[in-house]
């Protein structure tokens, strides 16, 4: 009977710690709440990612001892003998869970809070840089936790560090590739060829667009016809990159085809077009062409080369044909012409064509009248 007594007094005992725990919980969001949306707005980043990753962590630390405080009571008179050596080591874990929780939630909102601050002052920060940082930091905590963890349980460190020595042989061969493109991407996080938001292309294989994000294991590269690349990072150690968003200027390259009886008139052109270029305000003006190239096969071969002074796509379409349709202007006013593929045919004299076979439907004798008659 006195034993009975004693088990439900103890589950009693539980109860109360179980509802003083929920309790204080409710406190704790009354007071910690509160204060840190008052605390958050002095502008620290670090006391803003301590205290913003405080509030969850807090009430399981909460949870923590109060089931401490519980299972010992149960556990007081020699019951729950289970319960006694399950729950040690459960909370163990629990605690160090709670750390890697706390921790992790820090570094994101660190990550947040310096993005926002950058953009408040109007500076340019690499988001690249601080994804880097903080997947390192993350990994270093979570390694860190395991070791931890596993100790706890009772495991030999010094044996697990010589197995992975040993195992850490066999993993490799077995995962070559995965290795690499894990070597890949800390190469483009410390060389940085290229950051998320920036537009790169890989001559020879079909990536091309803007970069989304930059994992582990690849980097998601958004094309320009919308459909996502998934590039294992290994093949940035190698390969050819053009990193189109760090261009100071676009290129302008093109031929136009004069005719060959306006020979005497590609002086004056010349002269003309080079002025209009060296007064373009949306042409460097430090280097440029416009030149006779060649004899073309129907036509005089004019070679156009210049450098606009923004990178905007659309800006550079609207410079270039800008330019080309001055450039028509200015041959049409020295009475040239730009030229078309043509041939010219000599007939032996006295030879001559002769309309043969039947005659036209009437529509379409008048569709090939009407250019004379106009």
């Amino acid at each position: 009977m006195g034993d009975h007594y004693a088990l439900w007094t103890n589950i009693g005992f539980a109860f109360l710690v179980i509802l003083a725990v929920l309790i204080l919980n409710k406190i704790v969001d009354r007071i910690l709440v509160p204060f840190i949306n008052r605390e958050a707005s002095a502008g620290n980043i670090w006391r803003n990612a301590i205290l913003e990753s405080l509030n969850p962590p807090v009430h399981g630390v909460i949870w923590i001892v109060g089931l401490t405080l519980a299972v010992g009571f149960l556990t007081r008179d020699g019951g729950f003998t289970l319960l006694s050596g399950f729950f040690p080591p459960a909370r163990d874990l629990a605690v160090i869970a709670l750390v890697v929780w706390f921790l992790l939630r820090a570094v994101g909102r660190m990550e947040i809070g310096f993005q926002a601050r950058a953009k408040n002052k109007g500076q340019d920060i690499d988001p690249t840089a601080i994804d880097a940082i903080g997947k390192l930091i993350r990994a270093a905590i979570i390694i860190t936790a395991i070791l931890v963890a596993m100790q706890s349980l009772g495991f030999s460190i010094s044996g697990l560090l010589a197995f992975g020595g040993i195992g850490g042989i066999a993993i490799g061969f077995a995962a070559q590739g995965l290795v690499a493109n894990l070597f890949g991407g800390l190469t483009i996080y410390a060389s940085r060829p290229f950051k998320v938001g920036e537009w790169i292309i890989m001559p020879g294989t079909e990536v091309m667009g803007e970069v989304q994000s930059i994992g582990w294991r690849a980097t998601r590269v958004m094309g320009f016809d919308r459909r996502p690349f998934y590039v294992p990072n290994a093949m940035f150690n190698t390969a050819v990159l053009i990193n189109h968003s760090r261009m100071t200027a676009r290129r302008i390259q093109e031929y136009l085809h004069l005719r060959y009886r306006d020979i005497d008139k590609v002086p004056a052109i010349v002269a003309d077009a080079n002025k209009l270029l060296s007064e373009h305000p949306g042409i460097e003006h430090d280097f440029f062409v416009f030149q006779m190239d060649s004899y073309g096969d129907f036509a005089l071969k004019m070679f156009l080369y210049a450098f606009t002074q923004t990178t905007d796509y659309n800006e550079y379409m609207s410079i270039k044909e800008d330019i080309l349709l001055k450039i028509g202007n200015i041959v049409r006013a020295h009475g040239g012409e730009l030229a078309v593929p043509t041939s010219t045919v000599h007939m032996p004299d006295g030879l001559s064509f002769q309309k043969s076979g039947p005659t036209p439907e009437p529509f379409l004798q008048g569709l090939a009248e009407s250019p004379q008659s106009a």
